[in-house]
């Protein structure tokens, strides 16, 4: 596996970025039809974190961080490849935002696991288990000679009146950047549209953010929904960006209330953007990882495009034991809030890992698709102390392997999944082969998210997708859309193709 050291610019400690590193323990050269290249993994640091200018106007102060790209990795150097679960889907919406705005997204933008994790997964929800677990492969469309993997993964559902109730503190970003292409506007429609669907056992608290932060309104039940929704609707921009007093006072007001047994949360609304505040970065996170381990989580939700810190949000909320989503129009936030929040809002698995073990004798080389920034050593696959994912109800991880077979379609090594159970209140631990067949008919949606995957490392020029195009990916992702999300894909590619680099 590889190694990644994460650099933060020195310019992103103004803006109360998150600070990550990782490491991998292998590193091998691809050495296949491209072996007499060298591999292009990372951006220079000139290139890191650019703005990107749309249609001739330049997105002012887009933070954006390169992970790298996963090289091939050669069984005979490593059989182990070892992940921590991601949920997040934010990078697929920035991406699409660019695009539709006439402009392609920074390379660094993209994250292709995110992409892929956009579309869901037709895996069932198991019954008695938490977790799912599927496992198919395909020839790759784009790889001749290898074989595209798919590992997915679908958490336990819980009925909406089996759920536990949610003491919610939203913290609300109201600061003058928020005023910005009617981001606060569409901040409040997407949180009345929550309030919604939210049950009457529910509560919600409100803290906002501009020079200042303020309570607006203490945690009140959903029984008095017309209370919550004025308070919502009386939000007005003001000042500067002190998020670290808007996140203090909203993770303090959560804790105040915090209920024993219920769903403790706060879900940040912001663009990301914080330039007034004493404590550095590093405290904050470690803040926000403390309130995690007292079982307050943290749900951010990004709004805008220019002034936007893509880097903040993910790692808050990776910190902060949640997710991330990003929110680009009325129709996402109706996704997110109505298909994903509301559903997903009780956590079922923490510190979930995913550690994959090939067999030498059957795998040559294999290439996880992304999940760069979640990589996790090998050997801390049984260190529960190793922090994981967090996955709630319903949700549902798809993994994409490229890999090089030695001999037939058989039994290639297996999969362990590791994780702390919300319900038994240990840590479980379960095992499938990774055994595929060779399908004449392969699955069309496990082509679609070939075509999604290929999108994104072009997106992201990877050097794995040198040889590809744009065209093909239309071509594959035309033949096996089968949904509106996924036509509205197939619309993307050809917004991006018209675009052209």
């Amino acid at each position: 596996m590889r190694n990644s050291a994460l650099q933060f610019l020195l310019v992103l400690l103004l803006f109360l970025a998150a600070c990550s590193s990782g490491s991998s323990d292998q590193e091998a050269n691809y050495d296949g039809a491209s072996e007499n290249k060298s591999m292009e993994t990372k951006m220079s640091e000139e290139q890191q974190s650019r703005p990107a200018p749309p249609n001739g106007a330049e997105y002012d102060n887009m933070f954006f961080e390169d992970y790298g790209t996963n090289p091939f990795v050669s069984t005979e150097d490593d059989t182990l490849s070892t992940f921590a679960m991601d949920v997040d889907t934010g990078s697929y919406s920035v991406a699409r935002n660019y695009i539709k705005r006439g402009e392609l997204p920074p390379d660094e933008a993209v994250r292709v696991e995110e992409f892929v994790n956009y579309f869901g997964s037709n895996l069932q929800a198991p019954t008695n288990n938490t977790f799912a677990i599927g496992v198919d492969g395909v020839k790759s469309p784009f790889g001749d000679g290898y074989h595209l993997l798919r590992i997915s993964m679908k958490g336990k559902e819980i009925k909406v009146e089996e759920r536990k109730s949610a003491n919610l503190t939203f913290v609300i970003d109201v600061s003058g950047s928020m005023n910005r292409e009617s981001r606060l506007g569409l901040v409040k429609k997407s949180l009345k549209m929550l309030v919604d669907e939210l049950q009457p056992q529910d509560k919600v608290g409100i803290v906002t953010y501009g020079s200042q932060g303020r309570v607006v309104l203490e945690p009140t039940s959903i029984d008095e929904k017309n209370r919550v929704i004025r308070a919502i609707e009386k939000l007005q921009p003001e000042g500067s960006t002190n998020a670290e007093e808007g996140l203090t006072l909203g993770y303090s007001l959560a804790r105040e209330y915090f209920t024993e047994g219920s769903i403790n949360r706060v879900v940040l609304a912001s663009d990301g953007v914080a330039n007034v505040g004493k404590t550095g970065h590093k405290e904050i996170l470690k803040e926000i990882k403390e309130y995690a381990q007292e079982d307050i989580k943290l749900s951010t939700l990004g709004f805008g495009m220019g002034n936007y810190n893509d880097v903040l949000m993910e790692q808050l909320a990776n910190n902060g034991d949640g997710n991330y989503a990003y929110i680009d129009s009325f129709s996402e936030a109706r996704r997110v809030f109505m298909e994903e929040l509301t559903g997903t809002l009780q956590t079922i698995a923490k510190d979930a890992k995913i550690q994959v073990e090939f067999d030498p004798k059957k795998v040559d080389r294999y290439r996880l698709l992304g999940f760069e920034n979640r990589d996790v050593k090998d050997e801390d696959f049984k260190d529960d102390s190793v922090d994981g994912g967090e996955v709630g109800a319903g949700h549902s991880v798809t993994a994409l392997y490229e890999v090089k077979l030695k001999e037939g379609i058989d039994e290639l090594g297996k999969i362990s999944l590791r994780y702390f159970s919300e319900d038994k209140h240990e840590v479980e631990e379960v095992q499938k082969p990774l055994s595929i067949s060779e399908d004449v008919n392969p699955s069309k949606n496990l082509m679609f998210l070939a075509s999604v995957a290929e999108f994104a490392e072009i997106l992201g020029e990877s050097y794995w997708a040198k040889e590809s195009s744009l065209e093909s990916v239309l071509e594959l992702a035309q033949s096996s859309a089968q949904n509106e999300e996924q036509f509205a894909f197939v619309e993307l590619v050809k917004d991006a193709i018209a675009i052209g680099r």
